[in-house]
């Protein structure tokens, strides 16, 4: 059976991809996005060019903030399910212009909440992220751990939207599930993430640099794999939690389970690319945590897939991607 699906944040990089998979499965497909200056807008419209001519797809350019904006959208459009991407990106930037946070992942949310509440959608399904773990040692984070001490604004925000579709669902009666992203990656992806910015400078000739002397691991995550395991929750809505107040919301890990070293991340790419880089080895920053890992039983026993895709393997796509992409004489 087909649905209407609002895809928030449909010109970024999991979004375009998540329109793309609904839309070839016959599904239609509302996108917003504001397309805002955060990376290069030239990469965001690229994406959307490749939804406009697809059927069942049409776009609104609109901000998640836009109260009045984004409550006639929901009126107009009656969006049976909703698919929420749609947010102010990265931990460093919270540190630099921390109100975007507040306008994009707050009021924002809360828009969408109020939206899902007043049409009646079917299922919410948002972006959480990794980043509510903070800097725990436990390995790997399983969604029962504690996340009380976020250690960026970014993470504080995202911890704030399980909190409020918690209490929505509760309040108001409507499924909603959160995943928390474990550093996604590939195709298509976000200039400012660590593995684009290291295959820009390594084929330019440029040093990188490497934090905290190298001595992190993060779980990357391939896009596909995000995709399979956002479109398989959609399809189906949490139950009542067995714990009072009996909400119908859910959290889950959506990562690879499968930590790899910073220095061994930059040896794959550099691998793909035939070349060395440079690297210009730093201190910690500050937002920054020393290892991601998620414990991924809670969404493969829900849905019966967790991520999996080898780091060799989605480094090479995005590789083979973005020397394509250089190739046309785009930016980034």
């Amino acid at each position: 059976m087909t649905m209407k699906v609002l895809v928030t944040g449909a010109a970024g990089f999991i979004g375009m991809h998540v329109c793309e998979r609904l839309l070839a499965r016959g599904d239609e497909v509302v996108g917003i996005d504001n397309l805002n200056d955060y990376y290069d807008v030239a990469l965001k419209e690229a994406r959307l060019a490749r939804l406009m001519p697809l059927a069942g797809f049409r776009f609104a350019k609109l901000d998640l903030a836009d109260r009045a904006g984004m409550a006639k959208l929901f009126v107009d459009e009656r969006p049976q399910r909703v698919v929420h991407l749609g947010a102010q990106a990265g931990v460093r930037y919270s540190l630099q212009n921390p109100q975007a946070y507040a306008d994009s992942n707050l009021v924002g949310f809360l828009d969408i909440l109020e939206g899902c509440r007043q049409t009646g959608v079917e299922h919410l399904v948002y972006a959480s992220s990794s980043s509510v773990y903070g800097d725990n040692r436990k390995i790997p984070f399983a969604e029962d751990d504690s996340v009380d001490r976020p250690v960026s604004l970014y993470a504080a925000t995202k911890k704030a939207n399980e909190l409020m579709a918690h209490a929505y669902s509760h309040l108001y009666g409507f499924p909603a599930t959160g995943l928390r992203f474990f550093t996604v990656y590939g195709p298509w992806g976000r200039p400012d993430m660590a593995y684009f910015g290291f295959t820009k400078a390594i084929l330019e000739g440029r040093s990188i640099d490497v934090y905290n002397h190298g001595q992190l691991q993060r779980d990357f995550t391939y896009i596909d794999d995000i995709v399979e395991g956002i479109v398989r929750v959609l399809d189906k809505p949490p139950t009542a939690d067995a714990t009072p107040p009996h909400a119908q919301h859910r959290v889950f890990n959506i990562g690879n389970h499968q930590p790899v070293a910073l220095l061994e991340f930059i040896e794959t790419i550099e691998q793909a690319l035939g070349r060395t880089a440079m690297k210009n080895f730093l201190p910690m920053q500050p937002g920054d945590v020393h290892a991601t890992y998620a414990d991924t039983q809670r969404l493969a026993d829900w849905v019966g897939f967790a991520p999996h895709t080898p780091l060799q393997e989605g480094i090479a796509r995005f590789v083979a991607w973005y020397l394509a992409w250089r190739g046309q004489g785009a930016g980034g």
